[in-house]
């Protein structure tokens, strides 16, 4: 349920996660919020049929963030998100994915509650699971893996000092989903196969997961930088590294359909 009132002059500020982008996979929650929302505040990777479910009337506000392109720092999204509730009843925060797996949604709901503003985190679909389902890979069987890490390979602008003990996850996981790793891919490869991981272990990188525009590699961390480079791959991207990876090629004839349209192209009728 929705609270649309406005008590004491404060609104309230729900930190919604948008899903990868496949509009299909935005919660019922999350589209009731953006169809009253008063203000929305939305992230660089929320897709643009999501946007298209937001108030018309609603003040929309991009505070997107990309690699070396920062529209707005952190500390100004925390403070914009704490002065708008004074002006508006329903203020969303869009957020791609879930705002609580590397989203930074925990930081912006400490701020809003030392503040004093009411918030409510809705999660959202997060794409390490979504973008290796598109593709056909389950991150879990029963022949294959029974656990999964993920873990984040984003690094501050200019220097890569991992806080990540790429080791013990080489030597502890069956598969492993990497967020935000495409820029330190060679490095995250080298450092877990000195942590006993094989470079004969299968690799897909999947790239704007659950969109039309959706591309996927595979590979082995052997050969998985030589074809990012050849094929001029890039962010926004996920990681997949494990041996789930081998089934892509079965399971990714039965992938998600994307909204209206068939494989070959056709349009649904």
């Amino acid at each position: 349920m929705v609270d649309t009132t406005h008590s004491a002059g404060i609104g309230k500020v729900y930190l919604v996660g948008a899903g990868p982008g496949d509009p299909g996979l935005m919660t019922l929650k999350g589209k009731t919020l953006l169809e009253c929302a008063d203000v929305v505040v939305y992230d660089a990777l929320v897709s643009e049929p999501i946007l298209a479910m937001i108030n018309p009337i609603a003040e929309k506000i991009d505070a997107g963030k990309r690699r070396g392109r920062h529209s707005m720092a952190q500390s100004e999204i925390n403070q914009l998100l704490i002065d708008k509730a004074q002006e508006a009843a329903i203020v969303v925060r869009l957020k791609g994915g879930d705002p609580f797996i590397f989203g930074r949604g925990g930081e912006e709901m400490t701020d809003l509650i030392d503040a004093g503003v009411p918030v409510e985190m809705v999660p959202g679909v997060t794409s390490g699971i979504a973008a290796p389902a598109y593709a056909g890979i389950p991150l879990t069987h029963r022949s294959y893996s029974s656990s999964v890490t993920f873990v984040t390979g984003h690094e501050e602008a200019g220097k890569y000092r991992p806080a990540v003990n790429w080791s013990a996850i080489a030597q502890g996981s069956e598969t492993i989903v990497i967020y935000m790793g495409v820029h330190n891919l060679p490095t995250i490869i080298e450092q877990l196969n000195q942590g006993g991981l094989s470079l004969e272990t299968p690799i897909a990188m999947v790239r704007w997961g659950t969109r039309p525009e959706q591309e996927e590699l595979i590979g082995t961390l052997a050969t998985m930088p030589a074809q990012m480079e050849a094929a001029n791959f890039g962010a926004p991207a996920i990681a997949v590294i494990g041996n789930v990876v081998n089934l892509h090629e079965i399971l990714s004839e039965c992938r998600p359909q994307f909204p209206n349209t068939l494989r070959n192209g056709d349009a649904l009728p």
